[in-house]
């Protein structure tokens, strides 16, 4: 953890600081120990709702290729749907087209199909993991100031 943390205050590697907070009296430790609690969980907070809305994002996208995907494959169905009618009626070359063009619909589906996947596979887990490390690193600094702090 850095000397200065991201409101301005000193960290636990400034000498000075630790002398001027030993002589501040208790209630005056508190209140600032609640402010800087306060801060830190709004950021923290501020922080979760930023990845979130990342994964978010990666969601919508994912669910918009896989309606793609639909309405590709639907098309396909309709295309084979088609050809089988030409099929019955004119008996040659026309519902052949209409397979092919069947053909290509169903592998665009099948593209768009892997791009929602590969989108699904990025917005998962939607758990704020750059938080949740901060968190982890906050928790342990107050630990080591709290252990300096008994210390003097």
């Amino acid at each position: 953890m850095s000397s200065i943390r991201s409101n301005g205050a000193a960290g636990p590697h400034d000498p000075t600081h630790d002398e001027q907070l030993a002589e501040l009296p208790v209630a005056q430790l508190l209140r600032r120990l609640s402010d800087q609690a306060s801060l830190l969980v709004r950021e923290e907070v501020a922080l979760a709702k930023a990845e979130l809305a990342e994964k978010g994002k990666h969601a919508g996208r994912s669910a918009g290729m896989f309606g793609g995907a639909a309405v590709f494959g639907l098309y396909g169905v309709g295309a084979l749907v088609t050809a089988a009618i030409v099929a019955l009626s004119l008996a040659v070359a026309t519902w052949l087209a209409a397979l092919i063009v069947a053909i290509v619909l169903f592998a665009l589906a099948g593209i768009a199909a892997l791009a929602g996947k590969k989108q699904v596979q990025q917005a998962t887990p939607p758990v704020p993991e750059q938080t949740v490390e901060t968190v982890k690193e906050d928790v342990q600094w107050a630990k080591t100031r709290a252990r300096t702090a008994r210390q003097h």
